[in-house]
């Protein structure tokens, strides 16, 4: 990670889970219900904050096997996911909440005249009930979701896909994340990137991935720039 300013971009992209928002207490509500009935252990909200950040087919299996790695019996995955998905399509924005001081974040930079985008993991069916339910969708001109392409983060497509729909080179661009799959997509795509420490990371500080700067709020950004 390197010191000084970086180029102002015309184009920021922002993850989700993790960087705008703390998603965790309605996936854990969600998961817990579906153990519930499924008649196993309950997580709580603390164990399934460590599994969460790959998306909730991935969310799922772990909380299944009760670690980070490892596959469930498929049977089981089969009979799992669905009872997820109906729980938290009826909770998805209900507990979560916007980190500390992104609403002022995005109303400045969007005022300043910054391109704002989203970029994320998590389905379209979810994506944008969650950002419209915390206030912030209309905030972007563009929101990538994790099946809106064949291929998500750590990926660089929907990186390079945003910035051409919205008329941005990838060197007038800036990611912003959570996590190694945010540092690994910029690189690919050509992207700075910019992190903050408190997301979704499976508890592996963030520095290690090398990111250009990490911030401690989302209030920085603008101060990072020519």
């Amino acid at each position: 990670m390197s010191s000084g300013l970086l180029k102002r971009p015309r184009l920021i992209l922002f993850d989700l889970d993790g960087t705008l928002v703390d998603s965790v207490p309605d996936l854990a509500y969600c998961i817990d219900g579906m153990m519930g009935q499924l008649d196993r252990p309950v997580w709580g909200e603390t164990r399934v904050r460590e599994w969460v950040g790959n998306g909730v087919e991935r969310l799922v299996k772990r909380a299944l096997v009760g670690q980070l790695e490892g596959e469930p019996d498929d049977s089981e995955y089969a009979l799992a996911l669905p009872l997820f998905m109906d729980l938290y399509s009826r909770h998805n924005g209900k507990r979560s909440r916007l980190y500390p001081g992104v609403k002022p974040a995005l109303e400045r930079l969007k005022s300043a005249g910054y391109t704002l985008a989203c970029v994320t993991n998590k389905a379209d069916q979810f994506t944008r009930p969650l950002l419209q339910a915390l206030g912030i969708y209309d905030y972007f001109s563009l929101i990538t979701s994790g099946d809106t392409l064949p291929r998500k983060k750590p990926d660089p497509l929907p990186l390079l896909h945003s910035a051409e729909q919205l008329g941005v080179g990838p060197t007038e661009s800036l990611m912003v994340g959570d996590s190694s799959n945010d540092v690994k997509a910029a690189r690919a795509a050509g992207f700075a990137i910019a992190c903050v420490p408190y997301g979704y990371n499976h508890g592996v500080d963030i520095q290690l991935s090398q990111p250009d700067r990490v911030i401690d709020s989302l209030e920085q950004l603008g101060d990072l720039f020519e």
